[in-house]
């Protein structure tokens, strides 16, 4: 169908930014789908798909970290936005079924009875029974009488202690004795232990939703004082939210906008790829990207901060080594050195080289924004996994991809899938800048064909929705990209409440 926009529509798009072409391009992607992604293999420590690193390179690696990284702006960049409704999806069932009796609750419930019977440990425990008290109800007396719903309706519940709407990045995570941390403090304290600056800065920037930027701003003003003194530091903590201009419009089965009871176009947020522009926005040398509930206590530390800074060292290193040869290609060196130059791009940074290629086809492979990925073994964990894949010129290179992005029907793309020995565990340190100091336009190194198409309800209506290529997927088809094992306790998300009963997010 062509998209006919009415006056009304025409206002909308304008002030979302948008434009009556780019809807109709999202609208063809609906009707027309997207291209289903061609794996060539696995990637694995066995095919030089993923490096495995001994003492002494993490040795090495730790050192160029601590020499290169000097005089350099250094930024953690946080995926933060969206609430925690996922995260207590169980409770919401059994709070909308359960009425006080259950024959057999341990089997209809048991993710809920395991909450339950653990309540007292969770760093948010004193919050939720001081919410109750201010109501004149006793928790500890709730609990007794098996009025659990009430429990969870005021853990929940946006009038009351309102986990349920709050973004993870503010609930209560962690407990240090009488202290209680959240995931954004528990960035701040890594923030100081591996990314702070020559001048003891250390910058974050959180991408949040704009409902959240009061309550982020709070627990700021509440906190920051308090880790600058501990870790002496100084936090500079900036924020933005997901450009309007990404965002898809909404269409039923039959591809047709779906409008509002006010007829105005219903458009949806284009997912975490659309943060590739405001990660174009940020201006440093080296970036980490890490998810918001991917924290742990300081106890569990140690070994993430190790690999951050061995993932940082070598990313340092090669870009180093990839500046000086874009300066000698500069300068159209002879076949031998343009010989050096290759094997160093294919030996070093697992890029493919055409026979034959001249300085100036050279020059571009190296010119590129750069990242180094850590890869977890696979324990089964959903997501993405590095592979090589083949692009629709023939180019091999290393991606991250997700399962939806593969053609599982294929038995021969599912036996590379099923290949797969590591995991993404959104582990990445990141280079933006050219070799001249130049900041790249990140938005010319998306795929635009590695999108995403589902399906949602809204009441009794089925609507389709589309998200943007992913970050650390298409967002980032086109930079030069190195996988780097790294231990499995460096990966410890909290995708559900009871994720916090791990003995990862214990106290010691």
């Amino acid at each position: 169908m062509t998209f006919k926009p009415t006056k009304q529509d025409q206002e909308q798009l304008v002030s979302l930014g948008l434009t009556t072409e780019r809807v109709q391009e999202q609208i063809n992607h609906f009707k027309e789908g997207f291209p289903k992604c061609r794996l060539d293999a696995a990637s694995t420590p066995e095919n030089n798909g993923i490096r495995c690193l001994d003492d002494k390179e993490i040795a090495r690696c730790e050192k160029q970290y601590r020499t290169l990284a000097k005089g350099k702006k250094i930024l953690k960049f946080v995926p933060a936005s969206g609430a925690a409704t996922r995260m207590f999806k169980d409770l919401y069932s059994f709070s909308s079924t359960y009425f006080g009796v259950a024959k057999d609750f341990e089997k209809q419930f048991p993710e809920v009875k395991t909450f339950l019977e653990n309540l007292r440990t969770f760093a948010f425990y004193n919050d939720l029974k001081n919410c109750m008290e201010a109501a004149d109800l006793d928790l500890e007396d709730y609990m007794r009488r098996g009025d659990y719903t009430t429990v969870i309706n005021f853990l929940l519940k946006e009038q009351y202690l309102g986990y349920g709407s709050l973004p993870k990045a503010l609930l209560k995570f962690h407990r240090y004795g009488a202290v209680q941390r959240t995931p954004l403090e528990e960035h701040i304290v890594e923030g100081a232990l591996y990314a702070r600056n020559s001048d003891d800065t250390v910058n974050l920037h959180f991408t949040i939703s704009p409902e959240h930027r009061a309550g982020f701003r709070r627990k700021i003003a509440e906190v920051k004082q308090y880790y600058e003194s501990t870790f002496g530091i100084k936090l500079n903590i900036s924020f933005s939210e997901q450009k309007h201009y990404t965002d898809i419009i909404a269409v039923d089965e039959q591809n047709n906008p779906v409008r509002d009871e006010n007829g105005r176009l219903i458009f949806r947020p284009g997912g975490h790829g659309a943060l590739i522009e405001n990660l174009n926005e940020q201006r440093a040398d080296l970036i980490f990207i890490k998810n918001i509930d991917n924290v742990v206590p300081d106890w569990m530390k140690h070994t993430t901060v190790i690999y951050k800074q061995v993932l940082a060292g070598m990313l340092l290193d090669l870009r180093e080594k990839c500046f000086g040869y874009l300066r000698t290609l500069d300068d159209k060196p002879d076949r031998r050195t343009l010989n050096k130059i290759i094997r160093f791009a294919k030996e070093e940074l697992n890029i493919m080289v055409p026979d034959g290629c001249d300085a100036q086809t050279l020059h571009s492979l190296l010119n590129r924004p750069m990242r180094i990925c850590g890869m977890v073994k696979n324990l089964g964990e959903p997501g993405g996994g590095p592979f090589y894949t083949i692009d629709t010129k023939g180019r091999r290179s290393l991606q991250i991809v997700e399962s939806a992005q593969i053609n599982h029907n294929d038995p021969q793309q599912e036996g590379i899938f099923q290949a797969s020995t590591h995991f993404n565990p959104v582990d990445l340190v990141c280079s933006t800048k050219n070799y001249r100091g130049r900041y790249f336009d990140l938005r010319k190194y998306v795929d635009p064909q590695t999108g995403f198409i589902s399906k949602k309800t809204k009441g009794a209506l089925t609507l389709k929705s589309q998200e943007l290529p992913g970050l650390w997927n298409g967002a980032m088809t086109d930079w030069i990209t190195l996988f780097v094992e790294v231990p499995v306790a460096t990966f410890n998300p909290v995708k559900t409440v009871n994720d916090l009963l791990r003995k990862e997010h214990r106290e010691a």
